[in-house]
């Protein structure tokens, strides 16, 4: 493929590793295509963010194609994941340090089950303070970092499934198909509260977005090497 045909537009699907964030990977194939075409510029864009923590599918749009990414970033979403019971911190995932540690001796499987019921459909969810949501101009996360005291509003999103697909106690493997704007990290820790306990992500992979798979998605190690494939 030519550089004119990104600065056109193309859709790259890109599998993200973990500890990456979403804007590493734009920074990285951007500096791959002006490497590789001699471009001077070219506009790349991400179609909704993904955490550091997580992995899976993110939606690239190259040169003309950035315009669609607004429509990308309404899509359904797929997630598979780990809530992991029994404790809490104050990102909702690994990203911070427990907080509070709770016995989970007294969960059923059941109860495990029975909770889910309660998440499916629309639901209102407080995103987590530690999340890119400006407020006044900054990042909720920078505000939270400093210490500083955050109110967040509760916003509706759409759960079309929330299934759990193990149980190991005190991890339980889960999928999720969702709306825009919802918050996994959120979901696991109002998990925990749903079954008078505690809860926090352990781990997340994106696994659809609309139509498109991470099944046929790329690493950016493997885009690397397509571009560098006569």
């Amino acid at each position: 493929m030519t550089g004119e045909a990104y600065q056109e537009g193309q859709v790259l699907l890109i599998d993200k590793p973990l500890e990456w964030t979403s804007f590493q990977v734009v920074n990285k194939v951007r500096w791959l295509l002006r490497k590789e075409f001699q471009l001077k510029k070219i506009k790349v864009g991400h179609a909704g963010t993904l955490d550091p923590l997580a992995t899976g599918l993110l939606i690239l749009c190259t040169g003309k194609f950035t315009k669609k990414i607004e429509t990308f970033q309404a899509q359904e979403k797929e997630y598979t994941g780990t809530i992991t019971l029994g404790a809490t911190t104050p990102s909702y995932d690994l990203e911070t340090e427990i907080d509070q540690t709770f016995d989970t001796q007294n969960i059923t499987e059941g109860a495990i089950h029975k909770a889910v019921q309660s998440f499916v459909g629309d639901i209102m969810q407080q995103p987590p303070v530690f999340s890119a949501i400006k407020k006044d101009g900054k990042r909720l996360y920078e505000l939270a970092r400093k210490g500083e005291s955050v109110e967040v509003s509760s916003r509706k999103v759409t759960i079309s499934a929330f299934e759990i697909t193990q149980i190991e106690m005190p991890n339980v493997q889960f999928r999720v198909v969702c709306s825009k704007g919802t918050y996994i990290r959120s979901l696991a820790h109002d998990f925990g509260k749903a079954l008078n306990n505690g809860a926090h992500l352990s781990a997340l992979r994106r696994t659809r977005i609309g139509e498109f798979s991470v099944r046929d998605a790329v690493t950016p190690e493997t885009f690397e090497g397509m571009l560098k494939t006569p």
